[in-house]
């Protein structure tokens, strides 16, 4: 199973983000979608989850996207949230394989207690001095392997 984790989109697909996510399996949004449109079109690519970020104002968003999702894919149980100083959990007593975040703009990908910490960095306008960047999770049974993508 691959999936495709972005974040931090802030309003923006990028061409060369949308012909990249052709394919997944599933596309999981670390929130900071921006614009309700860019759901919906990221929708159409694959099912998509999502989670609401600080930007994520409108109504709509209130309405539909939560401020944190657990999902089980295939063997794996992850948990997603945007901002990670906001987890309010111990993943591994609550039995979750990888942490996804957003939020901070800077692709990260560490190990604690078994448990995978993923940020895929941001999608969405160009932040700083930091890349465009996105991840894919590949999934077989319980083992999850990620890999970054630049743009």
């Amino acid at each position: 199973m691959r999936i495709a984790i972005v974040s931090d989109t802030h309003g923006l697909l990028r061409p060369e983000v949308k012909a990249q996510l052709e394919g997944a399996d599933f596309i999981l949004h670390a929130g900071d979608v921006g614009k309700i449109e860019i759901h919906e079109e990221l929708s159409t690519i694959a099912p998509m989850y999502a989670v609401r970020g600080n930007v994520d104002r409108d109504p709509w968003f209130y309405k539909h996207l939560p401020r944190t999702h657990a999902i089980k894919l295939g063997e794996v149980w992850l948990y997603m949230l945007h901002n990670l100083e906001e987890l309010d959990l111990k993943p591994e007593e609550a039995g979750f394989d990888v942490i996804l975040s957003g939020h901070t703009h800077i692709p990260i990908a560490e190990k604690k207690d078994g448990v995978l910490f993923l940020n895929p960095g941001s999608v969405g306008p160009k932040r700083f001095n930091l890349p465009i960047s996105m991840a894919w999770l590949t999934i077989e049974g319980k083992k999850v392997q990620h890999k970054f993508v630049v743009f």
